[in-house]
């Protein structure tokens, strides 16, 4: 390999040079979901932040970064909200932040996999809403169901593909 093409990749490789970022909503993100995101992260040599309220351990990487915000509603998905860029990555499991996410023509994945568009989080929005009427009725609407393996496959293949795809356009 020439000596010009390893700086090309060198430089293509340095954190902070590739077009997409990935964002976390933290505190409530699954710890297997934080290890698939770790491993590819390291693998895309692409930006990670997670966002909390709390401290929590991240892998000591020149990728991954951990924000902390202070308690308190909505913070930390303000926080996102405020320094996301089009075109980047959230990864959350809350439905409003993924409707801000998409208004800001940013891409939200579900930590189940679900890749929220235009379309899809506006009507997962109008659907959860619904739910919390009937909740508040004293209708038990039963919560998800327990995070399988299966949601772990859907979710890494989901967010490969997005990488991918978002890695090709930069």
């Amino acid at each position: 390999m020439s000596q010009r093409i390893k700086l090309v990749r060198d430089l293509m490789n340095t954190p902070g040079n590739n077009p997409v970022q990935i964002w976390v909503d933290a505190d409530a993100c699954p710890a297997p979901i934080k290890e698939i995101l770790y491993r590819t992260a390291r693998r895309l040599q692409v930006e990670l932040t997670l966002v909390a309220n709390q401290s929590m351990h991240v892998p000591s990487s020149n990728l991954i970064r951990l924000i902390t915000v202070p308690e308190g509603a909505d913070i930390a998905d303000d926080k996102i909200v405020e320094m996301l860029a089009p075109g980047d990555v959230v990864i959350t499991g809350d439905i409003p932040l993924a409707a801000r996410v998409v208004d800001k023509s940013a891409i939200a994945i579900g930590v189940r996999g679900e890749l929220f568009d235009e379309n899809s989080v506006h009507d997962r929005l109008a659907s959860r809403d619904l739910m919390e009427q009937f909740r508040s009725a004293g209708v038990d609407t039963r919560g998800p169901s327990q995070l399988s393996k299966k949601h772990l496959q859907t979710f890494a293949n989901v967010l490969d593909r997005t990488l991918t795809r978002c890695l090709k356009k930069g």
